[in-house]
This record gives C-alpha cells, sequence and structure tokens, in this order.
C-alpha cells in the first residue's frame, strides 16, 4: 500500500458566502470560530487549514428572490393576506400563492404573470412620491381597489429594508374585503351562538347587502329577513350585558 500524502495547504474561503443565509457571525475578529463552525459544516479533515476572512460591511444587491432567507419566505406564505416584494422599479420581487392569485383577480388575467396590476402600483406610486417630504416618518399609504360588486381589496403599502440588500422595498399587503367579512361573520356565528339561518343572513348583512337582497338570495321574505336580525342583536345584547 502506497502511503497517501494529506494535503495541508491553507485554503482560503470568505466563510461571509457560506453562512450568508443560515448562520450569523456575531464576532467577525475571532477566526477560531470560523474554523469550528466551518469545519463542523462541511466535516473536513482535522489536517486540512482553514484561513478565514473578515465578511465585508457592503450589503450585495438582491437581484433574485433566491436571496431571501427560507424562513421569511415561509412566513409570508403563512400569511392569509396577499403579500408582494415590490422594487421602485415597477418589478415583482417576490409574492406568496394568496398575493399572486389577488393580482390575477384584480387584472382580471389581461396583464403578464409576475407582472404588477396598474391599480396596485399606482398606490405604490404615491408612497415612493411621498418619500422626500416624509423621509423621516413610516407612512403606510391604504386604498382600495374594487373589481366587481363582490370582489373588493384593501391596498396597504410601506417601506421594507432587508438586511441583505443595500436599497428599499415596497412591501404590499392585499385584504380581501369579501372573505375578511365571511370571517367575522363566522367569528360572530359562533361568539353569539347563531342558528344556521341566522349566520347565514348575517353573512350577506355583513356584506353590507339590503333586506331585499338578502331576501332574494336565501328565498325567504324581507319580515323573515328582518326577523332574523333581531334575533341576531337581541343576542348580541345579551352577550354584550353578560360580559359586562
Amino acid at each position: 500500500m502506497t502511503n497517501q500524502k494529506l494535503f495541508t495547504k491553507p485554503i482560503h474561503i470568505e466563510l461571509s458566502q457560506v453562512f450568508s443565509s443560515t448562520y450569523e457571525l456575531h464576532k467577525p475578529d475571532k477566526k477560531l470560530d470560523y474554523v469550528k463552525h466551518f469545519k463542523h459544516y462541511c466535516s473536513l479533515p482535522q489536517s486540512i487549514k482553514v484561513e478565514a476572512t473578515k465578511p465585508e460591511s457592503s450589503k450585495p444587491e438582491l437581484d433574485s428572490e433566491e436571496g431571501l432567507p427560507l424562513l421569511l419566505k415561509a412566513i409570508i406564505e403563512g400569511f392569509v393576506d396577499g403579500v408582494l416584494i415590490i422594487t421602485t422599479n415597477q418589478e415583482l420581487f417576490h409574492a406568496n400563492e394568496c398575493g399572486r392569485r389577488m393580482c390575477s383577480q384584480i387584472s382580471q388575467g389581461k396583464s403578464p404573470i409576475n407582472s404588477i396590476p396598474q391599480p396596485i402600483w399606482r398606490v405604490c406610486e404615491s408612497l415612493i412620491d411621498s418619500r422626500e417630504l416624509f423621509s423621516d416618518r413610516k407612512l403606510i399609504i391604504e386604498a382600495e381597489i374594487k373589481v366587481n360588486k363582490s370582489v373588493n381589496f384593501r391596498v396597504r403599502v410601506r417601506w421594507l429594508t432587508l438586511e441583505l440588500s443595500r436599497n428599499p422595498y415596497l412591501l404590499v399587503t392585499l385584504e380581501d374585503k369579501h372573505q375578511s367579512t365571511q370571517n367575522s361573520a363566522i367569528t360572530d356565528a359562533i361568539k353569539y351562538g347563531l342558528s344556521h339561518r341566522e349566520k347565514e343572513v348575517w353573512l350577506l348583512k355583513k356584506a353590507n347587502l339590503t333586506y331585499e337582497e338578502i331576501a332574494q338570495q336565501l328565498y325567504i321574505s324581507i319580515n323573515t329577513v328582518k326577523k332574523h336580525l333581531k334575533s341576531i342583536y337581541a343576542k348580541q345584547k345579551q352577550l354584550m350585558q353578560y360580559q359586562n
């Protein structure tokens, strides 16, 4: 068996790139910490020497959503509301599934995939235009986008600073007002102990339908609608008195 020569030439490695998204180096001046964590990460033989360099302080420019930490992506994806991260050049950097679906509803299929619907971008422009006037304030621009009678979105836009980028982004949240109203009505139905029919009436009432429209949708008379609403209000009042 021939003797194997161990490779002992020092390797110069930029550890800030290796750990940029998985490990935060709190003590950049301590070389031993780098060596310890890097050996653990790659299972290097003890005969290999590692020379670590201090990470650069400058922040790179993120040119794709691949630079977004996985944890942040998972959190955004778990939101009930639509979430968009947009550049100031009107480019979509990242969006959760709800956000993409809502953008498609707003554009009604007329805009290309991954493009920003104009109604949303107009709200973003309002925030961009106000940056110089209110540079010292954390502004949130809010607006409503009504697609049709049953599809209505509340849009909120604010500035977002990502640690890995030197440029700011626009954080856009999209709330489906119809869905929010339904969720609120369902919560009320549980809290007040509403019957199945009362729940149906309350859902439509919370959606701002008139007595006549509720009656038409549920195939009941207007007087029956009023009767159910009277019962609902009585249960609300009873619960409030009990809590007080």
